[in-house]
């Protein structure tokens, strides 16, 4: 018997049978359907919602035969209207689906009308979406559904370009480096209608992949290059070209990086664009070596712009201009070893950075200061206090290598640890992954110094270290809005200079006692050393004399680092401790361009007399603990200046080899001594050109001196404070303490 309430078509019936799908009762939403069509066939709607209560009950067959049966005997126009009507009851239902988060059955649907209409670019995009979420996505979906064929196909096609933009982020994050995710950055050119949006995410994904895979960060900016000029104001542009020159320089594509660095200084308009463009100059200049006649003539005309803008106290920059400005004063220590005066342009270009954060971020700095004061009157003394470590560099880097027995050995009844990761990116580091499961709390962030800043902010961090100091801009946007009532700058760098960071972590060496004359920040000294590790995991090694064609009985001196610290004035006294010990080999290694790393010793050693077959340049290590193995090929290491070695000296001890440093006014210039004073080995330790010389050249006279100083480094494994993290994590713990009762007493 059918029921005649149905034959009149009620919208009675019709608002049952969506209450029925809303309660996932399926079956008797289809019986009110199957009724629906007994009694008036000729709706053809009444077979496709059939079809759809079948299809959620997974009678996938019954679906796909109602849908055939509905379009039986139509004409093929009227197919093609039926057909669109089919598709749109489908994508109604799948978008619920979504947003209920029942990914699976709304990826089934979406199926189901990939079927219908394979080409359906919009519909695909949302498979790939979906794919992600149900985490079954694996980079091949993007070429077997034929997204990547569809948006190349001339002309272009009509697509909904924020999902484009919404799948590319997704992809971008799930699976950066698979081969797919740059053919769909290309692909998407050609639909980037507006381009900041596309520029964001392609440039969030292009800094992510450079710490790991620079040459393929290269490939990502290279399709932004592509975008139509016509599209893009100066500021965009710039912000290419500054991108380009970064990875390109980060891939050691040194020619190309220099170049774009300079054609972004020819555009620049504006004095802050014109002094970020001469940082990139001297990041490409200072990488590849061998170009210091040209760094001197950028780094004076650097010195120059860099007055005027901090004269102008300009008050109306943006959040990317400030952020720009943060790090160009980083070069400034590899080149000169003047304390004061480079301390003193940190410090008033970080100023005027935070004065313009609290300009355009002024409702959330307010925010976040009006909070701490509230916390502030309601601290308990001796509570659990809550720690935050901010840094890009919590991985494999030097940062990732030396802080993890700190964050190892702290003590979690006393302290909870959080850690904040900028410019995340998944599965690309192990180191990394291993910090985020050792933090009480981690947070995965992206490249927005704001957002991150609100994370910590609502952790209620009560004291924040930052790891990064002027090596990451966006860390810096952190620190300048505050969002922690007590912030500090520990190992990753010299102290940044902005007023929003108390403390600047020390010890009774590293800086000189005059130091705090022209820091910012109040400068802790810890008793005996900074930094406290437990030693390092070292490999097989790979180098042998004999494949070097080095005799056996030779003395061979190395020199392991990047290209920023080969100033020529300490690579001349390297080259003179050479000539003037017999059979003495000179090793060379670390990342700059190999030629003109090459060209820039041959010619210092011909001008110092040195038989240039002595010295050899090697690639860098795939390994960080391969690298620690093949030091032991040295018999000495001869550290650099006015930049010393860090995470270089630090293993170059755990490894026994004596090591000759020359002692300076910075930071950057006294972290081999301080090193050296806490394993008690003075021999070693230059205070003069001079004695540089002279210490390089006794050790490579006197074996038996060779094999002393060998011997204490090897004794001190056992009671130096360097190599001892947990006593070393007691003793930042105290002094963090310390700083929280300081700032409860209002000492602060």
């Amino acid at each position: 018997m059918i029921d005649n309430s149905i034959s009149t078509l009620s919208v009675d019936w019709q608002q049952q049978a969506h209450k029925y799908l809303l309660q996932k009762n399926y079956g008797q939403a289809g019986n009110l359907y199957e009724q629906a069509i007994e009694a008036e066939p000729e709706i053809k709607s009444y077979y496709w919602y059939l079809g759809l209560m079948l299809l959620l009950q997974g009678q996938e067959l019954e679906a796909q035969t109602t849908w055939l049966l509905g379009m039986a005997d139509g004409e093929l126009e009227e197919v093609e209207i039926e057909t669109v009507e089919l598709i749109q009851v489908l994508q109604t239902e799948a978008e619920r689906q979504a947003n209920l988060e029942d990914y699976s059955v709304a990826w089934a649907i979406r199926q189901h009308i990939r079927e219908i209409n394979p080409t359906d670019i919009n519909n695909l995009l949302h498979l790939i979406g979906l794919s992600i979420l149900l985490e079954n996505y694996t980079g091949d979906q993007l070429n077997s559904l034929g997204v990547i064929e569809i948006l190349k196909s001339e002309p272009p096609i009509e697509v909904d370009f924020l999902l484009l933009m919404e799948v590319l982020k997704s992809v971008l994050d799930r699976a950066p480096l698979h081969p797919s995710s740059l053919e769909l950055a290309e692909a998407c050119v050609a639909y980037a209608y507006e381009p900041h949006i596309f520029l964001q995410t392609v440039f969030q994904a292009a800094l992510e992949i450079g710490a790991v895979l620079p040459q393929l960060a290269a490939r990502f900016v290279e399709a932004c290059a592509r975008l139509d000029p016509e599209k893009l104001d100066i500021l965009q542009r710039l912000a290419i070209m500054h991108h380009l020159a970064t990875v390109y320089q980060s891939s050691r594509q040194y020619d190309k990086g220099i170049e774009v660095a300079k054609l972004c200084y020819s555009l620049a308009e504006e004095l802050p664009d014109k002094v970020y463009g001469n940082h990139k100059i001297l990041r490409g200049l200072l990488g590849a070596t061998g170009y210091w006649e040209e760094v001197g003539e950028v780094i004076e005309r650097h010195q120059a712009q860099l007055g005027l803008l901090v004269a102008q106290q300009s008050l109306s920059l943006d959040s990317v201009r400030t952020q720009n400005l943060f790090c160009t004063t980083f070069f400034f220590p590899y080149i000169q070893d003047r304390a004061e005066t480079n301390r003193q342009i940190h410090n008033q270009v970080a100023q005027l950075c935070q004065a313009n954060i609290q300009v355009y971020a002024k409702d959330r700095a307010e925010r976040f200061r009006k909070g701490h004061l509230a916390r502030k009157s309601s601290s308990e003394s001796g509570k659990r206090l809550k720690i935050g470590y901010v840094s890009h560099c919590l991985g494999r880097h030097s940062v990732g290598w030396l802080a993890r027995w700190l964050i190892q050995y702290h003590d979690r009844d006393r302290f909870q640890i959080n850690g904040y990761f900028m410019a995340y990116v998944k599965g690309l580091d192990p180191l990394k992954e291993w910090y985020l499961e050792l933090f009480d709390q981690s947070h995965k962030g992206g490249i927005s110094g704001v957002e991150m800043a609100e994370k910590i902010y609502q952790d209620e961090v009560d004291i924040l270290i930052d790891l990064d100091s002027l090596t990451l801009d966006v860390s810096c946007e952190v620190l300048g809005l505050k969002p922690a009532p007590i912030q500090v700058t520990w190992l990753g760098w010299d102290a940044c200079g902005l007023p929003a960071v108390d403390y600047f972590i020390a010890d009774p060496y590293v800086l000189p006692e005059s130091a705090q004359d022209y820091y910012s920040e109040k400068i802790w000294r810890l008793p005996q050393t900074y930094i406290g590790v437990d030693g390092f995991e070292a490999d097989t090694p790979t180098w042998r004399r004999e494949d070097l064609n080095i005799p056996g009985d030779a003395v061979v001196y190395l020199s392991s680092q990047t290209g920023y610290k080969r100033h020529p004035h300490t690579a001349r006294l390297q080259l003179k401790i050479i000539a003037q010990v017999p059979n003495s080999y000179f090793l060379i290694k670390g990342g700059a361009d190999e030629e003109a790393v090459k060209r820039f010793f041959i010619e210092l050693g011909e001008e110092e007399g040195v038989d240039c077959s002595r010295l050899r340049f090697l690639p860098q290590d795939p390994l960080e603990s391969t690298h620690r193995a093949n030091l032991g090929i040295a018999d000495v290491v001869l550290d650099t200046y006015p930049y010393n070695g860090a995470t270089t000296t630090l293993e170059t001890l755990w490894m026994c080899i004596p090591l000759v440093t020359r002692v300076g006014e910075q930071f950057a210039a006294r972290n081999s001594y301080t090193m050296m004073m806490n394993v008690g080995v003075e021999e070693g330790i230059a205070w003069t050109d001079e004695e540089y010389v002279e210490w390089g050249v006794r050790f490579g006279k006197d074996p038996t001196l060779r094999h002393v100083v060998s011997g204490r480094l090897r004794q001190s494994r056992q009671t130096s404070p360097l190599w001892n993290g947990k006593q070393f994590a007691r003793e930042i713990e105290k002094a963090y303490e310390q700083m929280w009762q300081r700032y409860v007493e209002g000492q602060h």
